[in-house]
């Protein structure tokens, strides 16, 4: 009798540490799962790209430049998804330096690399004098969350007509508004 209570009191035991671990396997698969969703969430977040349309003080607009505001062009650019390919209206066009930047957030998370595009009027004391590849910069520009005040490299400069457009991403997905910036380069006639 003593033995079938020794048994039983294994048999239980056993049976309860392996109901503790499937527990805690399920917890951490959840809690796993939940980081990649809040990655993903806040992916999406980053990703918002409308804007209120206002420009940097200091920025030019382009004398006829070759999509005119009002105008629609082929974006040929994918800086977002669904952007390829869409069918953009020209809401501003001004001359600038663009550059593609790296840097981390403000709000923490992962290494933004190769961002384009912020222009010379969105870094701070910039000037007017292009900066060089490997300059470091801090961003006054907020197309993105945890952008402004961001410390970054220069990556790339590019002399350009850069646009301000409107447009609904290929696929699905609703219209974005003042999305800054692209490059004349990313742009192609219908």
């Amino acid at each position: 009798m003593k033995s079938n209570r020794l048994v039983v009191g294994f048999v239980s035991l056993g049976l309860m540490l392996m109901l503790s671990a499937c527990a805690n396997n399920s917890n951490e698969k959840s809690s796993d799962e939940n980081k990649k969703m809040d990655h993903n969430s806040m992916k999406m977040e980053h990703m918002e790209h409308s804007g209120s349309g206002e420009v940097p003080n200091g920025l030019k607009e382009k004398v006829n430049p070759t999509y005119k505001v009002g105008s629609q062009a082929i974006i040929n650019a994918d800086h977002m998804e669904g952007m390829n390919g869409a069918k953009a209206t020209i809401a501003g066009a001004y001359v600038t330096t663009a550059y593609a930047v790296s840097y981390t957030p403000t709000t923490g998370g992962e290494k933004v690399e190769n961002h384009k595009w912020v222009i010379q009027e969105e870094i701070m004391n910039a000037g007017s004098t292009s900066l060089k590849p490997g300059t470091q910069v801090t961003l006054e520009a907020d197309h993105m969350e945890g952008m402004k005040g961001a410390s970054g490299t220069i990556n790339s400069a590019e002399q350009t007509t850069v646009y301000m457009i409107d447009y609904t991403p290929v696929g699905a997905g609703e219209k974005v508004t003042n999305h800054k910036w692209v490059t004349e380069s990313e742009l192609s006639s219908k």
